[in-house]
């Protein structure tokens, strides 16, 4: 296996619901280490890490709406719901011997710095990892779609999602055994086929600006050291199905 990182600078995406472990709600000890121990070794290659936690284990915006609450005030909930696990996050990088800053876009400043973009790059440029909390701040946004914007911000040169399936599928694994895996696809083919890869506004974002996505399981170890230096972890995503 090649232990040589193909990037200088990426974000990963993780979702709430990875922190949850076996459980039905919050946050497994367990697991948020085996987390931060996975990241801790790209860390220590060298290469500049941020991160986007979403909030899915403690509370989801959407599901709130849908059980009648107003939508602004249930995507509040959620974005403090990530701040939680950004919080939960920094701690146990920390006890990996990774410094860590958690930058929260509501500001918060007991928790929390606010979201500075330059002090954010400045962080990675002295070997800080640095958790992006909150989302975007702003509600009808998804940890997905700021996951994307922080990227962009941060000039990060990927963007890897580490989630509960081991790449894209043209249709559901959990659903369809004829489902077939997609090593390399493009942002419009995700669009077209309306892949639950991430939501469209974030496809669309990342698309726009040209930004890689690598999908991949987070629960097999090793995988995200794996994806950072190019051994063939998960599904790529290109804004050119050519590349």
């Amino acid at each position: 296996m090649n232990m040589r990182p193909e990037f200088e600078r990426i974000l990963i995406k993780l979702s709430g619901e990875a922190l949850m472990g076996d459980q039905g709600f919050g946050i497994k000890p367990e697991m948020i280490n085996y987390v931060a121990e996975e990241i801790a070794q790209v860390h220590a290659l060298g290469v500049q890490v941020s991160m986007v936690v979403g909030g899915g284990n403690i509370f989801r915006g959407v599901a709130g709406s849908s059980a009648g609450m107003d939508r602004a005030s249930a995507d509040n909930m959620g974005m403090l719901a990530t701040v939680i696990n950004s919080l939960a996050l920094c701690d146990a990088l920390e006890k990996h011997g990774v410094p860590t800053r958690v930058q929260s876009a509501i500001v918060m400043n007991q928790v929390a710095e606010p979201f500075i973009r330059r002090r954010a790059i400045r962080h990675l440029e002295k070997g800080r990892a640095v958790v992006f909390a909150a989302g975007t701040g702003n509600p009808y946004f998804t940890t997905d779609t700021a996951a994307v914007l922080r990227a962009q911000e941060m000039n990060a040169q990927i963007l890897f999602k580490a989630t509960k399936v081991d790449g894209v599928y043209d249709k559901d694994p959990a659903l369809y055994r004829d489902a077939s895996f997609i090593k390399k696809i493009s942002y419009m083919e995700v669009l077209e086929q309306q892949l639950h890869v991430m939501d469209m506004t974030a496809i669309s974002l990342a698309m726009d600006n040209n930004l890689p996505l690598q999908v991949f399981d987070l629960n097999q170890r090793g995988s995200i050291i794996g994806a950072v230096c190019g051994n063939g972890v998960g599904t790529r995503i290109y804004s050119d199905e050519r590349q």
